[in-house]
């Protein structure tokens, strides 16, 4: 995608990286910034930053215990690290000069295999080798049709993890873009308001199924 300005376009090419790798370690930057500023102000009676983030820790960790049960808090942090990425790099798509990283195939599809990864991890963790037993089906002739139904369902979440992050923050990209370089002044406002809710609803769809394939191999004990 060819952007007319780019804050840290120049940077980029002096460093021979794609901009999307850039604009990933600012976004990366950014939240540890601003963690380190939010740890280094606790008290306990929260105030400023404490006061705005607890609420949606707290919101986020009720979430993943919901949906993942006591067993699922642990993974909270791969969870919460996982949202807050996803929704800072959505949003620096509205600041003019900015490129989000979610609108890049290779940003998506990094986060969907490590989803993949610690889902099949975890489940190796909890319950060992037991847990490829849920591959084979319920009983254990049914092996040969359950097993490659199994594997292309699998093998399919990365891949749709991925591809409906991208479009939407892609399609979204272009969409602002046209209407910034047609009509620069009032009419791109409404396209920025859905940008808002779109960066919202993408960062919980892929938080919330992230949840369930976790939750899933947590409770593969047959």
């Amino acid at each position: 995608m060819i952007h007319p300005f780019l804050f840290l376009k120049s940077l980029a090419e002096q460093l021979h990286i794609g901009e999307h790798v850039l604009y990933t370690w600012f976004v990366m930057l950014l939240l540890i910034v601003v963690a380190l500023m939010v740890k280094s102000s606790i008290k306990t009676v929260p105030s400023g930053l404490q006061n705005f983030f607890e609420p949606i820790i707290a919101g986020i960790e009720g979430m993943v215990e919901e949906n993942m049960g006591p067993h699922g808090k642990a993974y909270f942090p791969l969870i919460a690290g996982i949202a807050f990425f996803i929704l800072t790099s959505n949003l620096i798509a509205l600041i003019p000069g900015f490129y989000p990283p979610t609108a890049n195939l290779n940003t998506n599809a990094a986060i969907a295999l490590t989803v993949f990864a610690m889902t099949h991890i975890i489940g190796v963790k909890e319950h060992g080798l037991a847990y490829f037993k849920h591959f084979c089906g319920p009983v254990i002739w049914l092996a040969p049709l359950i097993v490659p139904i199994e594997l292309i369902g699998h093998l399919a979440r990365p891949l749709s993890l991925t591809l409906r992050l991208f479009g939407n923050m892609y399609g979204h990209e272009i969409v602002l873009m046209i209407f910034f370089t047609l009509v620069p002044i009032l009419v791109p406002l409404p396209m920025m308001l859905m940008g808002v809710m779109v960066a919202f609803i993408q960062t919980f769809v892929f938080m919330l199924l992230a949840m369930i394939y976790i939750a899933g191999a947590l409770e593969e004990a047959h």
